[in-house]
């Protein structure tokens, strides 16, 4: 085999090589490749889980917002509540010392 055949066989190997290349990947995108319709399909799904997320991230500040709220409302009522114990233990006591006055005169009314 001489130089100039041993080029050409080169040659015819290497474009056999690319033609066999450039088939499996015309094979491979056109197995693969999404058709046009898809594409908008995706795109609106895309855009909905957009929407959806930002509306999920608006449900969750939301909610921080209502619980913070509602915790200090709780701790409002709480100190309420204590303030309003602490009144109705001095009243009890402060009836209990009237009643005890109230005996003790009574008892020294009738003695």
């Amino acid at each position: 085999m001489n130089r100039t055949e041993f080029i050409i066989a080169t040659a015819i190997v290497l474009f056999v090589a690319f033609c066999m290349g450039w088939f499996a990947n015309w094979l491979v995108h056109r197995f693969i490749r999404v058709p046009g319709s898809d594409v908008g399909e995706l795109e609106r799904l895309a855009q909905e889980l957009h929407e959806a997320e930002e509306t999920r991230d608006q449900a969750i500040t939301y909610l921080q917002q209502r619980e913070a709220e509602l915790t200090n409302q709780i701790s409002q009522t709480e100190a309420e509540l204590a303030a309003t114990m602490d009144g109705l233990r001095e009243a009890r006591y402060e009836a209990e010392q009237l009643r005890a006055h109230l005996e003790k005169m009574a008892g020294r009314a009738v003695g």
